[in-house]
């Protein structure tokens, strides 16, 4: 079963190709530095910091001060871990695999 967002068309289609063509970290980085600001690649960071964390029951505070986000941007990634399209939960698993793997 293939997951259909609302807002896929022809253009996120092909943002999503071209996503999966990467094939290295430095791919990743140079797509990043080319495609979104700083401040876009920072705040996707610190989402991805905070289910990492949400995922192992930190508390909102600590999450806060450890990577400066807000708790409505600490609440709203928990409802996506809770209820969302499990993208986070996806990729968490993926790099805990990739751990065990090192």
């Amino acid at each position: 079963m293939s997951f259909n967002p609302n807002w896929k068309d022809d253009n996120t289609d092909y943002l999503v190709k071209s996503l999966l063509t990467l094939r290295n970290e430095d791919d990743v980085y140079r797509l990043l530095d080319d495609l979104c600001t700083i401040s876009e690649i920072k705040a996707m960071a610190q989402r991805v910091q905070v289910a990492r964390l949400l995922s192992q029951n930190i508390t909102y505070n600590n999450i806060a001060h450890n990577t400066g986000a807000s708790t409505a941007t600490i609440s709203r990634v928990k409802r996506c871990l809770n209820y969302g399209a499990d993208g986070y939960k996806r990729v968490l698993r993926y790099l805990d695999e990739e751990m065990k793997d090192d």
